[in-house]
């Protein structure tokens, strides 16, 4: 998946989508499996990038290889029942309601009536100090965005700066399950809930085998699997798999307004995930990007085949956005890759916010080059940095320069208002040719649903029999009752 952050406009339709949908249930009030941040901000839950207090997803250990940060071997029955790094209601919040009889059935008199807020845990009226989306908007606040993690990167100077101008200094960030290819989740569950499934690399939750132990709400970084206190089970996001199974996008992908959101294939070596992952901080977008695989190289298409990839999923694969956003163009990166995951989600980071302060209503950018320095950054390169590239800011740098000599191109193409050789110049020296400019400018603001979501048929679907009788199916091809798929189905 890839979302354009430049496009996102903060509407939060996404995350209604999805509520209407999935979490509308008892005891899933609290849960926004698609949630739309303001940053600089604390995020929901609170302060969840938080590592060194919630503990979540992998380390590099001192001889090698990677090991949970939420637990080991020998803690891992103890944290069962008492976790310190669990987060508490107190970092997501108490959901509420309104006791609408206060109003319809209000007696006449003077003063309007009013709704009390009412807890839906306890039914008790509370009083209402903060929501899921409680810093919406509010860049600027010493509450929340002078909280963000983040922040910690930068000088105090580039601080100050940011918050010299109140509300212009932000951008929105949507966020689901990553469903990484080296999820935290399923390492650390104990009853063996958690999978990913073969077909599709969604990550989900067995809930007849869950036995609600909240090692996984522990072990995720992202804080993206919530506890149902009505069922005593986990949750999570299910990236919508009946709608992906009829050849539809997931709810909050086709309803997003601002088209940000792209879904294809990509293809990756399995066996190279968590060696990806065991590289210094630096080093862990490139090494990613190593390990996935190119769609047209005629090696990794007969390995795909003899590992039982069909030839639609190959084909989608050689069409994918995200194969193009991520690898080809690399303009597409991991949100927070030090967590070791290996987040199938990327973000183009945004650029409007990066290109400065306006000088008679313009942006100061004549397209033959990039402030290198970033002095008058709006977004400090190295804030970007520390959320999409483990605090690497040359890969922040060279999205950027790509996207700023994009914007040139066309700007020149359509108003004329700037020098064509200079605009060529920046394009050259951003590593694209004019072809690349208009696949790019066409994908990001004029491709059609069916360019942005290339999605393949579901595998084991084509290699039903024809003859399948799924009224009587036992679930041995994962197919049965139209149900979710059994584990290794």
């Amino acid at each position: 998946m890839v979302f354009h952050l430049d496009k996102c406009i903060g509407c939060h339709t996404c995350s209604v989508a999805c509520k209407n949908v999935w979490t509308d249930r008892p005891g899933a009030e609290y849960m926004w499996w698609n949630n739309v941040e303001t940053k600089p901000g604390t995020g929901f839950p609170t302060k969840w990038e938080d590592q060194d207090k919630f503990q979540g997803g992998w380390e590099r250990e001192a001889g090698g290889g990677l090991k949970l940060k939420s637990q080991n071997r020998w803690d891992a029955m103890l944290k069962l029942f008492y976790n310190p790094a669990q987060p508490n209601l107190d970092e997501y919040y108490e959901p509420w309601t309104y006791r609408y009889d206060d109003l319809f059935d209000a007696k006449e008199g003077d003063d309007q009536p009013t709704a009390i807020a009412i807890s839906q845990i306890t039914g008790e009226p509370i009083q209402i100090e903060k929501g899921p989306n409680w810093d919406d908007d509010l860049s600027g606040s010493p509450e929340y965005a002078e909280k963000d993690i983040n922040l910690d990167s930068l000088s105090e100077d580039e601080r100050n700066a940011m918050f010299e101008v109140e509300r212009v200094s932000m951008m929105y960030l949507p966020r689901i399950c990553n469903h990484c290819a080296n999820p935290s989740c399923v390492a650390a569950c104990p009853s063996g809930a958690l999978y990913k499934r073969g077909e599709d690399g969604i990550v989900l939750i067995d809930q007849d085998r869950c036995r609600g132990w909240r090692a996984c709400v522990a072990a995720c970084p992202y804080k993206k699997i919530y506890f149902n206190w009505k069922t005593g089970k986990s949750e999570k996001c299910i990236l919508c798999f009946p709608r992906l199974e009829t050849g539809q996008a997931p709810a909050c992908f086709h309803s997003c307004v601002g088209r940000i959101r792209y879904m294809g294939v990509l293809l990756y070596d399995a066996d190279r995930v968590a060696a990806a992952g065991d590289v210094p901080d630096e080093a862990l977008v490139e090494s990613y990007r190593g390990a996935l695989l190119d769609p047209n190289d005629p090696e990794v298409l007969a390995a795909a085949r003899a590992n039982g990839i069909s030839d639609g999923f190959i084909e989608a694969a050689q069409r994918s956005p995200v194969w193009r956003y991520v690898c080809q163009w690399k303009l597409a990166l991991p949100l927070h890759p030090e967590y070791r995951t290996f987040p199938m989600l990327f973000y183009v980071p945004p650029l409007l916010p990066i290109m400065g302060r306006t000088n008679g209503g313009m942006y100061e950018h004549d397209g033959s080059e990039f402030h290198t320095t970033f002095e008058q950054a709006r977004l400090p390169i190295k804030y970007l940095a520390s959320l999409f590239s483990a605090g690497n800011t040359d890969e922040i740098e060279i999205v950027m320069r790509k996207l700023a000599a994009v914007r040139a191109y066309k700007r020149a193409q359509e108003l004329g208002d700037l020098d064509v050789d200079r605009v060529l110049s920046g394009l050259r020296g951003a590593g694209l040719t004019t072809d690349d400019a208009e696949a790019i400018f066409a994908l990001t603001a004029i491709a059609p649903l069916d360019e942005r979501f290339v999605l393949p048929p579901i595998q084991r679907e084509e290699a039903m029999p024809s003859s399948c009788d799924a009224e009587h199916c036992k679930g041995s091809c994962g197919l049965g009752a139209s149900q979710a798929p059994e584990r290794g189905a």
